[in-house]
């Protein structure tokens, strides 16, 4: 009976940890049963993951998952951002025509689109200003990502304020730091605000 808890008991924790266990139960020559346990909980990294570590994994890069998202959803690319949530897709905004805001989700291993959305959430003042800004962009979001790109493999761009200058700027991460892209130059430079 005692051997059966055991394995029962490691069972359950195999299932729930996502790891692996093997018992073993014994008899010994007085007939009594005698149970030897191993377990061994393999690590489940998919949390664990850095956005560097899923870039480095992904055959997509930035500028292809905005590619695949602008064919899908025509419009402008806002952010484009390589989930590490356990999705792990590229998740691209994009804003229409109309001022509609969708969600893109683009496959890291196919670079076709596997989901796409209407993003409902309000935005405030400084969003609405960033997307004014786009308006009389030389950069978009794409050109930014392979400005960038020699940085290091880009993660994620975004429209930020530049605190040092109050205008608006591409910000973008790579596996090599954080940088900023000037919307009207395309000039990369180190993003001091992070560090």
């Amino acid at each position: 009976m005692k051997r059966n808890i055991v394995i029962a008991a490691l069972t359950a924790t195999a299932l729930i940890g996502g790891g692996a266990a093997t018992a073993l139960a014994v008899a010994s020559d007085d007939g009594t049963a005698s149970t030897r346990a191993d377990v061994r909980v393999a690590a489940d990294d998919s949390d664990d993951r850095t956005d560097a570590e899923s870039a480095a994994r992904s055959d997509v890069t930035a500028a292809d998952a905005l590619a695949a998202a602008l064919r899908h959803t025509p419009g402008t690319a806002v952010s484009v951002d390589l989930e590490d949530d356990g999705a792990g897709v590229w998740e691209v905004d994009v804003i229409k025509a109309d001022g509609t805001e969708y969600s893109v989700t683009v496959s890291p291993d196919t670079g076709k689109v596997v989901g796409a959305h209407r993003d409902n959430d309000a935005h405030d003042s400084d969003d609405r200003a960033e997307v004014a800004a786009l308006k009389n962009a030389s950069t978009d979001a794409r050109e930014a990502t392979l400005a960038a790109a020699a940085k290091g493999t880009v993660t994620e761009v975004s429209l930020d304020d530049d605190d040092d200058s109050g205008a608006v700027v591409w910000s973008v991460d790579t596996t090599k730091g954080e940088w900023k892209v000037d919307l009207g130059t395309g000039k990369v430079t180190t993003d001091r605000d992070e560090d």
